[in-house]
């Protein structure tokens, strides 16, 4: 998974995201966690964008992470707006 977060195309991404399921094991959360960190490039970061507002509650939770920790915090306002993350995770990193 580290070569696709690299790489961060969108279907690279769709990849990973998939990895996060309600039946998702804890390391496999910590590792997909650990390689969304990864994603540098634009079309990469589009991509987790769209898991933020389209994505299932755990996809939602990481791709607002991500984010947090970018310091891109008025997509993560937004998306908390639309009530699409609770106040936990707009503010968690």
């Amino acid at each position: 998974m580290i070569c696709k977060a690299e790489n961060g195309y969108p279907s690279d991404i769709d990849f990973i995201m998939q990895n996060l399921t309600p039946d998702s094991s804890f390391a496999m959360t910590r590792y997909v966690d650990f390689t969304l960190g990864l994603v540098t490039n634009d079309f990469g970061v589009e991509r987790i964008e769209y898991y933020l507002f389209n994505g299932t509650q755990i996809q939602r939770n990481y791709a607002s992470l991500f984010f947090n920790r970018r310091g891109d915090w008025e997509i993560v306002k937004k998306a908390f707006q639309q009530g699409l993350i609770d106040q936990t995770q707009a503010f968690a990193r």
